[in-house]
Order: C-alpha cells, then sequence, then structure tokens
C-alpha cells in the first residue's frame, strides 16, 4: 500500500460515536478508573418561597462538575464515568520498515454501512497510528474470550508486543491467529481531536469465526457473557 494519510484537526467531529472518550486507545493497558471517589454538591438548594420544588439530589456517588459549563469534569472523573460502558477489545495493527506493529483500543465502532466504514481512535502518540497513517492501512482484530492476555500484551510498553504471538499476514498488515472477526481496512481520513487522533478506514476484507465469545472490557477489568 502506498496511500498516504495525514492528520486534519477538528473541533466538530460527526460519526456516531464521535462523543464516545477514546479509553485505552494511546498504546497503554486498558484503564482502571480513579480510586479515590469525591463527592461535590450532595444536595440542591431549598427552593425560594413560593418558588418550584427544588430538584432531588442525584443518587450517591462520584459526581462533580456543573454541566452547563463544558470541561466542568475532570480527565479522572470522565474515565470513572466510561468503567460503567461495557465494551468490546480489539487489537489495530498495522506494519513500520518491514515489521508489524499493533495496539490495544476499545474506542472502536462503525460509522457507516453505505459505504462500510470504521473509526478507531488512537493517541497522537501512538506508534500504531504513525504506522497506519504513513502505511495506509490497518487491521482491527477483534479478541476472543481467550485472548484476554493479548489485550494486556498489546497494551504494554514492551519492545515487541508480536513476540510469541502467531499471526498471519494480508497485504502486509498481520492478522492475528484466533481472533473472533477481523477487517482489513483502507485509511480514508484521520482527524485530530485533543489527544487523540479518530482514524476513519473503508474495509475492503473481513471474516468472522462463528461460536466464539467475545473479549469484554467492564468496571476495569475482563467480563464474561452471560447467556441470560
Amino acid at each position: 500500500m502506498t496511500t498516504t494519510a495525514s492528520i486534519r484537526d477538528s473541533t466538530a467531529v460527526g460519526p456516531p460515536d464521535a462523543s464516545h472518550p477514546p479509553v485505552g486507545a494511546a498504546d497503554r493497558s486498558p484503564p482502571v478508573g480513579a480510586a479515590d471517589r469525591s463527592t461535590v454538591g450532595d444536595a440542591a438548594p431549598p427552593a425560594p418561597a413560593g418558588g418550584p420544588a427544588a430538584e432531588p439530589p442525584a443518587p450517591a456517588g462520584n459526581r462533580a462538575g456543573d454541566p452547563a459549563r463544558p470541561g466542568g469534569v475532570s480527565g479522572p472523573l470522565l474515565r470513572e464515568f466510561m468503567r460503567n460502558w461495557a465494551t468490546g477489545v480489539a487489537v489495530v495493527t498495522s506494519h513500520a520498515d518491514g515489521r508489524p506493529v499493533g495496539c490495544t483500543v476499545n474506542a472502536f465502532t462503525s460509522v457507516s454501512l453505505g459505504p462500510p466504514l470504521l473509526l478507531v481512535s488512537l493517541g497522537r502518540a501512538s506508534r500504531t497510528l504513525a504506522a497506519l497513517t504513513a502505511g495506509g492501512g490497518f487491521a482491527v482484530n477483534l479478541l476472543s474470550r481467550r485472548q484476554c492476555h493479548l489485550a494486556d500484551q498489546f497494551a504494554g510498553r514492551v519492545p515487541d508486543r508480536f513476540a510469541g504471538v502467531p499471526y498471519r499476514d494480508r497485504d502486509g498488515l498481520p492478522l492475528l491467529d484466533g481472533a473472533l472477526a477481523v477487517a482489513v481496512c483502507t485509511v480514508t481520513q484521520v482527524i485530530g481531536v485533543a489527544d487523540h487522533a479518530l482514524v476513519l478506514g473503508a474495509p475492503y476484507w473481513c471474516e468472522s469465526r462463528a461460536g466464539g465469545e467475545p473479549a469484554v472490557f467492564f468496571g476495569g477489568g475482563y467480563r464474561a457473557v452471560s447467556p441470560d
């Protein structure tokens, strides 16, 4: 592949899940929420005489910030909020200088079926982002429940994340053996947003493996899918 994409900064991004804060996408381990639980403004002030009744206080928990003021919620508090959102786990792979590269992400979604488009969010300092931007292509490997160890391996700061990992090659892009599903994409657009980049890719090949269970990340750990 010879296509080269460049990062374009934007303050308005419109894909369906663009508001989903990228968690665990910056070549680091899947997030564990802040340990401290702070509570601010537990009780609403009393209503003036003759005025409307004051709203009851929100349920006890971790809350802060003024919703009418953008930026009123801190990064750690937002991460704690996102711990309540269950996601699948994927490894995005590409190549650089003839060597495979990849990282774990859970900020991943489909954007459109016509035409087919996928979106993945990567930290601006990500080596994987640099590789797929230069090469113009990437693969998304949706991990199975049996591959949670690979999620940790590809999120770690190790010299070679592919050490001991079996994979096959398609158009120079590594596809992890045993993945629940795999898609190979051409980069169509890279949009810089805050400290991350939203990568849009057009899949031109994909496959799924029947009968497997997905890796699921929730509340700071991996969970099994209940048949209930």
